[in-house]
């Protein structure tokens, strides 16, 4: 096999992030699944991935560099008993004379990379043990949950492409557009590896009673002419439910009031309600009213 650095396209000084990097990057280019057409692919991926073996292994490489393991990750031979100055090492670089095998070029290397890609464990083989399957696709769907609710929490059942149905749990505080990921409940792997995800989009309805101020809310409250005049109480919306809130005497319209603690939670303590008073008159004429009324302009002064 050749040199791993000359594989990987990396020099000898190279970090540990560039090699991952260089043998990322060949990967994607290399990969059989991307190379159908090429009758070479295998071997090339399979030589990739013997390469980064070596040098992606601290121990290794350092063994690689130190001339004690050869390409493959192979101990090389250092010469046979007797051999003399001269001789050449059965795994060592390729020779000028004649091998054992009558050619002048002969590397052992070259012998077992051949022998191991005939089924006994070599790098495609490793490679095929080493490859995880593809998981499955993802699902992405969305589902809806009122104002109240996104405060509180709750939970809401969830129909899958294909009729499968969830349950999920909405935690409390959750906003719009939040994602909640269910782990191993999307697409199976056509590998056999692990399912996908569902990805549940949560879409916060807009409620009418009231306006979202940063944590605030605001409503606006119709109040009678008599309670505005004389004072009452008048029941307000609030996520918790209705509750009653007292009307101060001489309420003037658009006069608003505080209800502490009935906003939006947050971080720092509950926002609050501002309840925004709105004068009403009867929508029917009424005679007594229409008389108090003269008699009442009558005696403002001018």
């Amino acid at each position: 096999m050749r040199d791993p650095y000359t594989i990987l396209g990396v020099p000898k000084s190279a970090s540990e992030d560039d090699i991952k990097k260089a043998y990322r990057k060949q990967a994607k280019v290399l990969h059989p699944d991307r190379n159908v057409t090429d009758p070479k692919a295998k071997d090339k991926f399979a030589e990739l991935n013997s390469a980064y073996e070596i040098l992606g292994d601290a121990k290794k490489r350092k063994q690689f560099d130190g001339g004690e393991i050869d390409a493959e990750g192979k101990p090389r031979f250092q010469g046979f008993p007797g051999g003399g100055a001269g001789g050449q090492g059965f795994g060592g670089a390729r020779g000028g004379g004649a091998g054992p095998f009558g050619g002048s070029s002969f590397d052992a290397s070259d012998i077992f990379a051949e022998f191991f890609r005939g089924g006994m464990g070599g790098a495609e083989a490793r490679t095929s043990r080493r490859r995880t399957p593809q998981p499955g696709a993802d699902l992405k769907v969305i589902t809806t949950v009122s104002l109240a609710d996104s405060i509180k929490g709750t939970t809401a059942r969830v129909s899958l492409p294909g009729g499968r149905t969830l349950e999920v749990s909405i935690p409390a505080g959750v906003t719009d557009g939040k994602v909640i990921r269910l782990k191993r409940q999307g697409q199976p792997s056509p590998e056999g590896g692990v399912p996908g995800d569902a990805l549940i989009t949560i879409r916060v309805t807009q409620d009418n009673r009231f306006i979202i101020d940063g944590k605030n809310l605001r409503t606006r409250v119709p109040i009678p002419l008599e309670d505005a005049v004389l004072g009452g109480t008048v029941r307000v919306p609030t996520l918790d439910g209705v509750v009653e809130l007292s009307i101060p005497p001489y309420s003037n319209s658009g006069q608003t009031l505080r209800l502490k603690g009935k906003g939006l939670p947050g971080a720092d303590g509950a926002g609050d309600l501002f309840a925004t008073l709105e004068l009403t008159i009867p929508k029917e004429p009424d005679l007594e009213l229409e008389m108090l009324m003269k008699r009442w302009r009558d005696r403002r002064p001018r």
